[in-house]
């Protein structure tokens, strides 16, 4: 049985929006992997996906400067359009605001390139607004470590709170005896948890199958 206090993240009560993951926008972050910024992500968007979370997608001048979105991220959720804006501020763009409200959840996850303009600004907006946001901040990158780290700070001393795409999807999980979800949170465990996807090979591995 699923209990979760209001105190964490509830899947039925949260919804998922990846901001501008896209060619350009990837060339220009420093300070952090790109490769490890676009693993995470595409991991916080199959931890919706397991959950039945609603997951946003949104680009920016997609056609004529940053390219289309992340073709693996985009792989997730093959049939959801990006929402492609002009504002640096995804939450000024009336299509993106609209489709947020259309979930009816309050409780959302973000994470976007780059996380100093791309997710500060819709971040601190959207709290003005009422929602509870969370960051997921290794899923985000910013022109610059120091850039990244700034703009992680002025979101938190606005109200965000700050998580890892796999601390959203074990937030989820909350209990392994929730065996619906329980298989496919160990395959995103191997597929993209890096040491812990290990750990887990491993014990599968040594631990004899009754």
């Amino acid at each position: 049985m699923r209990n979760y206090p209001d105190c964490l993240l509830d899947p039925a009560q949260t919804a998922v929006v990846l901001i501008d993951h896209q060619p350009q926008m990837y060339f220009g972050v420093e300070g952090a992997s790109r490769a490890a910024v676009a693993d995470h992500v595409v991991g916080l968007a199959k931890a919706a996906q397991i959950f039945k979370v609603p997951c946003l997608l949104t680009t920016v001048a997609a056609r004529t400067f940053s390219g289309p979105m992340y073709a693996r991220l985009q792989a997730v959720y093959p049939s959801t359009v990006p929402v492609d804006r002009t504002t640096l501020n995804a939450w000024e763009d009336v299509n993106l605001r609209r489709a947020v409200e259309e979930t009816g959840r309050k409780h959302i996850v973000l994470a976007g390139l780059w996380t100093e303009v791309c997710v500060a600004f819709p971040a601190i907006s959207m709290m003005r607004d009422g929602y509870r946001i969370f960051v997921a901040a290794d899923a985000c990158g910013g022109a610059s470590r120091e850039a990244h780290h700034m703009a992680m700070w002025r979101m938190i001393q606005a109200g965000a709170v700050p998580v890892t795409w796999q601390q959203v999807l074990l937030e989820f999980q909350r209990d392994w005896n929730n065996k619906d979800t329980y298989n496919a949170v160990m395959g995103l465990v191997r597929e993209l948890g890096g040491a812990y996807g290990l750990g887990v090979e491993y014990a599968e591995a040594m631990v004899p199958k009754s």
